[in-house]
């Protein structure tokens, strides 16, 4: 006897995404609020002008369908990289505390000249990194199968 496929014999593809406008910059920054990261896994090439995290990303996409089915919701190993990246400032980011782990609450673009402009990440705690970058170019692409958050709860934000 054949057992017809249930929806969760299917699994999802992991994100590949990329930003080159304010409104993918949206989208993304939707996706990877609440991603935890340590400061280790903050890196920039300068002569390769790139900048990326390696993320925890809780997976927003996947908070309707855990609910439904009654299981954990889930995170995800995630690389966040900017391109075209000049110049790196950062604010309440203490680089030489490689255990300490941060927060990503947002990512925005302030526009600036013929394209230029700067790539804001802000951190909870009052943390922020700035990216002068040449141009917007955000790449996102989850790199491990999705996991059990370790909260096994989904991150809230009380007014």
């Amino acid at each position: 006897m054949t057992e017809d496929a249930k929806f969760e014999d299917g699994r999802e593809a992991p994100l590949r995404l990329k930003a080159l406008d304010t409104d993918d910059l949206a989208v993304m920054a939707a996706l990877v609020q609440d991603a935890v990261f340590p400061a280790s896994e903050m890196k920039w090439d300068a002569k390769a002008r790139r900048f990326a995290i390696l993320l925890n990303r809780f997976r927003w996409e996947d908070v309707d369908s855990a609910r439904l089915r009654k299981r954990s919701f889930e995170r995800v190993q995630s690389l966040l990289v900017i391109e075209d990246v000049m110049k790196v400032q950062s604010q309440g980011v203490d680089k030489a505390a490689t255990d300490m782990v941060y927060s990503l609450l947002s990512i925005d673009f302030v526009a600036g000249e013929d394209g230029m402009g700067r790539v804001e990440l802000t951190l909870a705690g009052d943390g922020m990194i700035g990216l002068e970058v040449e141009a917007l170019e955000v790449l996102l692409r989850d790199v491990t199968r999705p996991y059990v958050a370790p909260s096994a709860k989904a991150p809230s934000h009380p007014a």
